[in-house]
């Protein structure tokens, strides 16, 4: 990660990707990425979203695919 990179942004992109690794278990990346969107609907605040969303509009380097696939879905739903 960018040494410019934030520590709260760090935070939150480690976080993501550790709630896609405990929910893709034997799912589809489809089914999986919409339990992740689900589970950031319910459970971070507006704030913690608006910097992850930022982050994939900057390229998201450091996501995973699921996480990716569930801030796009999140974005559209």
């Amino acid at each position: 990660m960018s040494a410019s990179m934030n520590t709260e942004l760090q935070h939150l992109i480690k976080m993501i990707n550790q709630i896609a690794d405990n929910v893709a278990m034997g799912e589809s990346v489809e089914q999986a990425a919409a339990k992740v969107a689900d589970h950031l609907r319910r459970f971070w605040a507006p704030s913690m979203r608006q910097q992850i969303f930022d982050y994939v509009d900057t390229g998201g380097a450091k996501l995973k695919a699921v996480s990716r696939a569930a801030i796009i879905e999140l974005r559209s739903g």
